[in-house]
C-alpha cells in the first residue's frame, strides 16, 4: 500500500472517531466555553459540520507534514477535502429530510459517514491530479474563513435556518 492510501485510510478512520466523540464533548465538558468552540453546541446542521471540519484540518496538517515531499498536491488536496466534508453535511441532510419531510438519527449518522469517506476519496485522488493546486490561495482562505466563521457563530449565530437546533 502506498503512503498516500495509508494516510487516506488513517485519517477517514481518525475524523470518524474524533467526529464522534466530538458530539459529546460539549455537553460532558459541563458546557465549557472552549470545548464549545471545537464541539457541537446544539443540533443545528451548522454544529455538527465541526464533526468533519476541526477533526479533518487537525489531520491535515499532520498527513500534510508526512506526504507533502512525495505528493507535492497534497496540501490543495486536503483544504478542499475539508471543505467538501464539510459542506455535505447540510447538502446531503437538507436533501435526504427535504424528501422525507424529516430527519432520522441513522440517516444523520450515515450522512457524517458519507461525508468523512467521500472527502477523503477526493483528497486521494486530488493528490494525485494536482487539479487544484492553481488554487491552494483561495481554499486556504476558504478554510479559515470557515474556522473564523466556525468560532464567532457558536456563541453568535445568525437568525437562519442552518443555525436553528433541529433537537425540538
Amino acid at each position: 500500500m502506498n503512503k498516500l492510501k495509508h494516510y487516506t485510510i488513517l485519517g477517514t478512520i481518525f475524523v470518524l472517531i474524533t467526529g464522534t466523540l466530538l458530539h459529546f464533548v460539549y455537553e460532558r465538558s459541563g458546557n465549557n466555553l472552549i470545548a464549545g468552540l471545537f464541539s457541537p453546541v446544539n443540533e443545528s446542521i451548522w454544529e455538527h459540520m465541526k464533526l468533519v471540519f476541526f477533526p479533518m484540518l487537525l489531520f491535515s496538517f499532520y498527513m500534510n507534514r508526512k506526504l507533502k515531499n512525495n505528493y507535492p498536491c497534497v496540501t490543495s488536496a486536503l483544504l478542499f477535502g475539508i471543505l467538501l466534508g464539510t459542506l455535505l453535511i447540510p447538502v446531503i441532510f437538507y436533501t435526504y429530510s427535504g424528501i422525507l419531510g424529516r430527519h432520522l438519527p441513522v440517516l444523520d449518522i450515515g450522512t457524517f459517514i458519507l461525508s468523512v469517506l467521500i472527502s477523503f476519496y477526493a483528497v486521494c485522488q486530488l493528490s494525485f491530479s494536482c487539479r487544484l493546486e492553481d488554487f491552494q490561495d483561495s481554499l486556504e482562505i476558504l478554510v479559515l474563513f470557515f474556522a473564523v466563521c466556525f468560532l464567532l457563530f457558536t456563541y453568535h449565530p445568525p437568525a437562519i435556518g442552518i443555525f436553528i437546533d433541529t433537537s425540538g
